[in-house]
């Protein structure tokens, strides 16, 4: 390393980080290396294009200033773009920008026209050509702590969401994984904490995003041949907010980048929040080195709320939207609504739409007719004993043969059935299933699960059971 060029970049980031947010400094200046000064041009190693453009969009009057107290008016910076080994390659990928493309603080330079660039901006929340690059949060500000209420069935998930919005990656909670059937809050409580961060933390950089819109967003930048700017973009983000992580089951590549991405992260004490509908011993198809950090923090269930809370849920919502109704309505619907809190809004909804557009007063009456129609277009939650049941009178068999330690053909084939049935319509978990149908662990259920999908595409006979079986339990 020089040591003069060490010593001129030493001075300029004396006088950056007196000029800029500290956060500001850390993410964009720590990470830059000063190779040589040749005459009057600075030579520096920054690790993405995308850290070099977002430099030059944001930096570089501050730099032109600094650079010009060191080396006088006739001074030039020369960027090195040098790729880390940030997700497996064997030897780093470097590219000196030439003269034309650099960001040259002489003062008749200093303004790059945006067409010299590389017009791919590699934020990939930001469409191609717009130039403003700025990181939005995606964040729903109507999701808080405040109108989430706690019960028996969220009070971790919500205590645990709260601890981790007060200190981003300062709790052991990290990565706090929030799972749970559909309807029970998850994006919610992932926003929250999200919004509650930005509040407390307005330096912080936070993003949500679905682990949908992650995968598109890779395999566009796989195509565009993008993937370290893409990984790199990640790598700068504070609070990472993950929908539905699921998603990225049976998904080898990004599984593959997201494992490095959330490695940089969790070394770097930023904090990852994921969202599931299934806890990771239950996630099929999911890398066991992905797996194994999703269990490094806190993973955190979403029951179905109990009674009380369903109660708590309606009237909150109600005084929300200035609605009053007579409580022998609202516990009605709360006795009545079961399933998840968001089709126990939806039925309080219809309630008040029924009222108002028929201008019928909100009775008893009214609420038994909103609720049995609400009911009856809800797809019904079939129970594992019903499904037992359902099987073991398909093959003449009873309950307790189903369930034995038998290995007879037959009957393990009719036990495999009971148990993907029960994965298919039940909320319950792959362990819950396997301890109900003879006391089998998790394991014995997800191979029960992919010899069912096996034999349905390779055996006729197999593929009527489970059509015959799948019209009865949809009754």
């Amino acid at each position: 390393m020089d040591v003069t060029a060490q010593s001129v970049w030493n001075n300029c980031l004396e006088f950056i980080k007196d000029n800029i947010q500290p956060q500001a400094y850390k993410t964009w200046f720590e990470p830059i290396k000063a190779v040589k000064l040749t005459e009057n041009a600075l030579n520096i190693q920054v690790p993405s294009k995308f850290f070099y453009e977002w430099l030059e969009e944001h930096y570089v009057k501050i730099l032109k200033v600094a650079l010009t107290k060191e080396l006088g008016e006739s001074a030039k910076l020369v960027y090195i773009i040098k790729m880390e080994n940030t997700y497996g390659n064997k030897q780093p990928y470097t590219e000196r920008i030439p003269s034309t493309q650099r960001t040259a603080v002489k003062a008749q330079d200093v303004d790059v026209p945006f067409n010299n660039k590389n017009p791919e901006l590699k934020n990939p929340f930001v469409i191609p050509g717009i130039r403003n690059i700025k990181i939005e949060s995606q964040l729903n500000p109507n999701y808080s702590f405040e109108n989430f209420l706690e019960g028996d069935s969220n009070r971790l998930a919500r205590n645990a969401s709260i601890a981790v919005a007060n200190k981003p990656g300062g709790t052991s909670f990290n990565p706090l994984l929030i799972f749970g059937g559909v309807g029970l809050g998850k994006t919610h409580l992932a926003h929250a904490i999200g919004v509650d961060i930005k509040d407390k933390y307005p330096e912080k950089t936070v993003l949500y995003i679905s682990a949908e819109k992650f995968t598109q967003q890779y395999i566009e930048a796989v195509k565009k041949n993008n993937r370290n700017d893409f990984i790199h973009f990640y790598q700068i983000i504070d609070v990472l907010i993950i929908d539905d992580v699921q998603f990225f089951s049976g998904k080898t590549g990004t599984q593959d980048v997201f494992f490095h991405i959330f490695n940089h992260l969790h070394q770097n004490g930023k904090q990852v929040i994921l969202t599931s509908d299934k806890a990771p011993v239950d996630m099929i198809d999911i890398e066991q080195r992905l797996l194994s950090r999703f269990k490094w923090g806190l993973s955190a269930e979403l029951q179905t709320p109990d009674f009380e809370t369903r109660v708590s849920i309606l009237r909150n919502k109600l005084y929300r939207d200035g609605v009053e109704m007579p409580d022998d309505v609202v516990e009605y619907v709360a006795k009545n609504i079961k399933t998840n809190v968001r089709e126990l809004e939806g039925a309080i909804i219809s309630l008040i739409a029924q009222s108002s557009f028929n201008k019928k007063e909100i009775t008893l009456g009214l609420a038994r007719e909103i609720v049995e129609k609400f009911v009856k277009n809800t797809k019904r939650e079939v129970s594992i004993d019903y499904i037992q049941k359902v099987v073991s009178d398909y093959f003449q068999m009873d309950i307790n043969t189903l369930q034995s330690k038998t290995r007879k053909r037959h009957i393990v084939q009719a036990r495999q059935l009971a148990m993907f049935f029960a994965k298919k319509y039940t909320k319950a978990s792959l362990a819950s299933i396997g301890s109900q149908i003879g006391q089998r662990d998790h394991a014995t259920v997800l191979h029960a699960c992919k010899t069912v999908d096996n034999l349905t595409t390779t055996d006729k006979q197999f593929r009527k059971y489970v059509d015959d079986l799948s019209k009865k339990l949809s009754m």
